[in-house]
């Protein structure tokens, strides 16, 4: 695997806070999924439990696996544009994934405003409500695994039970370790609690604009995904620090996916 920012890079003040930007458009998806359609689309903890659930009802149960599905192909296909370019001698491409989801949350608000998406609120009984959560479990499932990969498996953006038990983890730390340790811990444990507030925030701030916007509610996460990416993404940063790219083995420390 290659990895486009060092931990040194990951904790800085320059990119740092591009991962809570991240998250707190995450948050913004999930909450305003919620609303639009009564399914969570950021992990996938929720749409297995609702294959489990509906796994004697033949339709929903391939509704659902189809949004699962375009969480794990939004991930491959990060995959291929930074790992699977690196493979092949190529420069690998960090942030076309980024760029991708951004466009894909964007539609969302456009789309779904212009009536191609359905009801805002309704339960997910048509193909076009599983056009909308597909598309945003697809862009998920890119955003998580673009930056995972650019971080070495260090953050992710989209989920939070990893982070929460890593924070927990690090909070023990920080009882016991001493000197750079301890100030690793701190760092590690700041950033975890950060994702937190910012996951949770996005959803706070993205219920009242859905209540009020509907579909267009959608233009909160994917600004936060145009500025985050910007800061760290840049075509221009990315081609800077992806000639730096190396192997990065894995490692304690990392959030389990």
């Amino acid at each position: 695997m290659v990895t486009l920012y060092k931990p040194e890079s990951i904790f800085s003040p320059r990119h740092a806070p591009s991962w809570l930007l991240f998250t707190f458009a995450a948050g913004a998806v999930n909450a305003t999924a919620l609303l639009a359609c009564q399914t969570y689309v950021t992990h996938v903890t929720g749409t297995v439990t609702q294959i489990g659930m509906e796994v004697v009802h033949l339709m929903p149960l391939l509704d659902f696996a189809l949004v699962l599905g375009c969480f794990i192909v939004g991930a491959m296909l990060s995959g291929l544009l930074i790992n699977g370019r690196a493979h092949a001698g190529k420069p690998p491409r960090f942030g076309v994934p980024l760029w991708i989801s951004f466009a894909l949350v964007l539609f969302a608000a456009l789309g779904g405003h212009l009536g191609l998406l359905g009801t805002f609120g309704s339960a997910v009984t048509q193909p076009v409500d599983f056009i909308l959560l597909s598309l945003l479990s697809f862009a998920m499932g890119l955003q998580n695994a673009a930056i995972a990969t650019s971080t070495g498996l260090l953050v992710r953006t989209t989920h939070l039970t990893g982070p929460a038990t890593d924070l927990g983890l690090h909070l023990v730390e920080l009882f016991f370790a001493r000197e750079e340790a301890l100030a690793l811990a701190k760092r590690h444990a700041a950033l975890r609690a950060g994702k937190i507030a910012a996951f949770a925030t996005g959803a706070a701030v993205a219920v009242p604009l859905a209540y009020r916007f509907e579909f267009l509610a959608f233009l909160l996460p994917a600004s936060t995904m145009l500025l985050a990416t910007t800061l760290s993404f840049s075509p221009a940063r990315a081609a800077e620090q992806a000639r730096l790219v190396r192997p990065v083995p894995t490692a304690a420390g990392q959030e389990p996916a």
